[in-house]
């Protein structure tokens, strides 16, 4: 099991503020899975990402998604800490794009520690901040670039060190608010070009260069 307090947020807690913490709940969500969260749930506490990712999209009316921002080991999930402070109902829905754990710390104890917790106040803040640049960054996007140069940017953002993209066509399509055919046409383009290397569930950079390329085209 995970320690929480080994988690760069719970560091520099208080000894106070760590047998607090103990409370929370710490529960693995496997991949591929469900939404772990909907829009209109209640929350009922917030939420940290100790392991994996979470993915935090939107649905439109005809059931096309697109990702919204995801949550990273360490970080938390700001709309849950929105809906808790302000008791509002979730605005998204949630789900992990890889084997996850996940920490609820629940609300009276998050309150409590963000009381008199600096460390909590400062991770708040700093999610709260974290949002707005990478929110502004997508619709940027969505507003300024192609569909292509939106998928060139996922990939070199988005892959390891190695160059290797471990996301579906779907969990692509998702990530962009497209369809995966789309999506598949797009790749087998870039594939031809001879800037990616397809294969199942993951695709490599073979010319960095030329995906920078097709973004500033």
């Amino acid at each position: 099991m995970i320690e929480l307090e080994t988690l760069v947020p719970f560091r520099d807690l208080s000894a106070a503020g760590k047998r607090l913490l103990h409370q929370a709940r710490v529960s693995d969500v496997p991949a591929p899975s469900g939404p772990i969260l909907h829009k209109g749930q209640r929350i009922s506490g917030a939420y940290f990402v100790a392991r994996g990712r979470l993915r935090v999209y939107s649905l439109s009316p005809s059931g096309v998604e697109a990702t919204l921002y995801f949550i990273d080991p360490g970080e938390t999930c700001v709309f849950a800490l929105n809906s808790l402070f302000n008791d509002l109902l979730y605005p998204a829905w949630v789900q992990a794009e890889s084997p996850t754990t996940v920490a609820l710390i629940p609300g009276p104890v998050f309150r409590e520690l963000f009381a008199r917790e600096p460390a909590i106040q400062d991770i708040t803040v700093r999610a709260l901040s974290t949002l707005v640049f990478r929110l502004m960054a997508e619709l940027e996007q969505i507003h300024s670039y192609k569909l292509e140069q939106r998928l060139a940017n996922l990939i070199l953002v988005h892959a390891s060190a190695e160059g290797v993209l471990r996301m579906t066509q779907q969990q692509i399509a998702h990530h962009l608010g497209t369809t995966r055919e789309v999506v598949a046409r797009l790749i087998g383009e870039l594939a031809a070009a001879g800037l990616v290397e397809t294969g199942r569930g993951a695709m490599r950079v073979r010319d960095a260069a030329g995906l920078a390329g097709v973004i500033a085209a």
